[in-house]
């Protein structure tokens, strides 16, 4: 079988989360990176090796599969097999992003990875209520184990990006994903609006005052509300308010008009649809 070379148009995730973090060192060069945080798909030697040089040193956490091997006094085994029978996991409390304290049970140990070469700090963790362990995998073997974890409970926090971006910001609503320029075009208009509502006079005094910043979604239904009772004031300081707002309700009417829905087959003509009598003989044989 050959093999053609692969066409750089079209790197992997992997080259392109690399790609990404050489850009932003060299965008934010003044930002201090202690932590690169990825799920299980970049858990291999080559992004974890080269994230944390790029990354100036800092800690890589991913995760590893549990039938991946590890070696251990000369052995191999897989990783769940090496915490089910050797390292059995302990109850300790920790942090989820800094806030709400929960409990997990978790074991660790400084392990050569088979398909890393090298040895990498090596976690099994289960959250209260789980029956199954994950395991992550980290580069900095200076690190306590309590540190790594709650550093990758930091990783989530993309989560909450994708949630304002889809639901608050248009994202989800406005990108009509039509290819590589109208994507982009929605991702943009989606950025902007979050940055405007970073610049929002509530959300300054908060992040003046180094108190955690308002919601995108709470700031979005206040705003909508200050517009509202703007406009219901600048309404009622006209002469005669009745009359402006049915001028505002014919305005509306034609701006924003009801449509027939397509989905609906009342008045189409959709065939007779049924059997035609004087073709039986066509089903014969």
């Amino acid at each position: 079988m050959i093999f053609s070379e692969r066409d750089s148009a079209y790197p992997t995730k992997t080259e392109i989360a690399l790609g990404l973090l050489k850009e932003f060192k060299v965008a934010h060069s003044l930002i201090k990176i202690k932590g690169v945080l990825a799920d299980a798909l970049y858990g291999e030697k080559a992004f974890m090796d080269e994230a944390a040089k790029e990354s100036g040193g800092s800690q890589v956490i991913s995760q590893l599969r549990k039938n991946q091997n590890i070696e251990y006094r000369g052995r191999i085994r897989s990783v769940e097999s090496y915490f089910n029978s050797i390292n059995k996991g302990i109850d300790q409390i920790i942090r989820v992003r800094g806030g709400k304290e929960i409990k997990v049970t978790v074991s660790s140990a400084r392990l050569k990875v088979s398909s890393h070469s090298k040895k990498r700090f090596v976690i099994a963790l289960k959250y209260d209520g789980e029956n199954d362990y994950r395991y992550l995998v980290a580069t900095d073997l200076t690190w306590r184990t309590q540190d790594i974890i709650q550093a990758y409970t930091l990783r989530w926090l993309i989560e909450v990006f994708f949630e304002d971006w889809k639901l608050y910001e248009g994202w989800g609503r406005e990108a009509k994903q039509l290819d590589e320029e109208g994507s982009s075009r929605g991702l943009i208009l989606s950025l902007l609006f979050d940055h405007c509502l970073l610049l929002h006079p509530e959300q300054i005094a908060r992040i003046e005052s180094k108190l955690p910043a308002y919601t995108v979604g709470s700031l979005q239904r206040k705003s909508q509300m200050d517009v509202l009772l703007e406009f219901i004031t600048s309404l009622l300081e006209f002469p005669d308010p009745g009359d402006k707002l049915k001028e505002l309700g014919e305005l509306i009417k034609d701006v924003f008009q009801l449509m027939p829905s397509g989905k609906h087959m009342i008045g189409r003509d959709l065939g007779r649809l049924e059997p035609t009598p004087s073709l039986k003989y066509c089903s014969a044989g």
